[in-house]
């Protein structure tokens, strides 16, 4: 099973790349962010559990996170692969994922980080805040502190599969078809 966790700051192009690696691999994309709306959205005890949380403005525990995302591999037995879009994002979400999938007797192959400079992110987070309407894309300042938030917070995830021989870095800068090149580099790389 070809399980992979896709890092990037905002804007760093993960959402573009998830879809082509869909497409070559037939990988399941797994954010975390559509899971929790899901598991919501259909009233499942996790998702009552974590919208009673997040009416009350608390962050939803990992431990609920990773039960959602339990879920999900349970639905999907037959699938070839996973992508992790978000998750992890802490070293203690890294341990409790990698918990998870040992006990369904499979692994992370590899964390790809897409490499970009703030000065494009931040080109391209007003862009597509133009396009999509999505507020946090269309100020520089909370820009500027969604990235700075991403660099502080999820660099130890980084050296957590470093350590681990699993870590690969991919330059995000350039045409979307030059940057999935070097990821499937990486991916065909890893049998």
């Amino acid at each position: 099973m070809l399980n992979l966790v896709l890092f990037g700051p905002p804007g760093a192009g993960k959402g573009t790349q998830s879809l082509n690696l869909i497409a070559k691999y037939g990988l399941i994309h797994l954010s975390t962010g559509d899971i929790l709306r899901n598991e919501i959205s259909h009233g499942t005890a996790l998702g009552i559990e974590a919208k009673k949380l997040m009416d009350e403005g608390l962050l939803v525990p990992d431990a609920v996170v990773i039960g959602m995302i339990s879920n999900k591999l349970d639905a999907n037995k037959e699938a070839k692969g996973f992508i992790f879009d978000g998750f992890p994002r802490t070293v203690a979400q890294a341990e409790a994922l990698d918990n998870l999938l040992k006990s369904k007797k499979s692994s992370i192959a590899a964390m790809i980080a897409l490499e970009v400079d703030k000065v494009e992110l931040e080109k391209r987070l007003l862009l597509r805040g133009k396009d999509s309407g999505r507020v946090d894309d269309q100020n520089t300042e909370i820009i500027k502190k969604r990235i700075e938030e991403y660099i502080s917070k999820t660099e130890v995830v980084a050296s957590f599969y470093a350590n681990q021989h699993k870590f690969f870095s991919v330059n995000g800068m350039g045409s979307i078809d030059t940057i999935f090149k070097d990821i499937t580099n990486v991916v065909d790389s890893l049998n």
